[in-house]
């Protein structure tokens, strides 16, 4: 399937800019006429990918965060990249509850609010490199 528009945009790994992406990704899917509920998806992944990126990569250092759109006729591939801590078991970070950042009280629910609301997660992290998280959504009615 050929793409019919593309868009890359990097920022600091500031807790600030965790609203910007999300605006960004909702934004350029809106292009392609999808519904207001898939645009609320699509906020709502976004932000917990890039939370993730700000919080579990990077921690209390700076980074950046790597925003990828790509928009396909029925579809967006939305990855979200830091180059940080990376995960040590990708399978137990997606545990529902898990969580290695319990004293900013976090819920541990990321990975499992991104699948509930995408129709696809891919997750690949190397440990001192870094994450990627791929996530796709139909933006039609299927």
């Amino acid at each position: 399937m050929q793409p019919i528009n593309r868009m890359r945009t990097e920022f600091l790994s500031k807790s600030a800019n965790e609203s910007f992406a999300r605006v960004v990704a909702a934004s350029f899917a809106a292009q392609a006429d999808p519904s207001i509920e898939v645009l609320a998806d699509i906020r709502t992944a976004v932000s917990e990918a890039v939370t993730n990126a700000i919080i579990h990569g990077y921690g209390d250092e700076e980074g950046t965060v790597v925003l990828t759109c790509v928009l396909y006729p029925d579809l967006i591939e939305i990855t979200v990249e830091d180059f940080g801590k990376g995960i040590e078991d990708v399978e137990q970070a997606r545990t529902p509850l898990f969580t290695t950042r319990p004293d900013l009280e976090r819920t541990g629910m990321g990975f499992t609010v991104m699948e509930t609301f995408m129709d696809s997660l891919e997750v690949e992290s190397k440990v001192g490199q870094g994450t990627r998280i791929r996530m796709t959504k139909h933006l039609k009615s299927r």
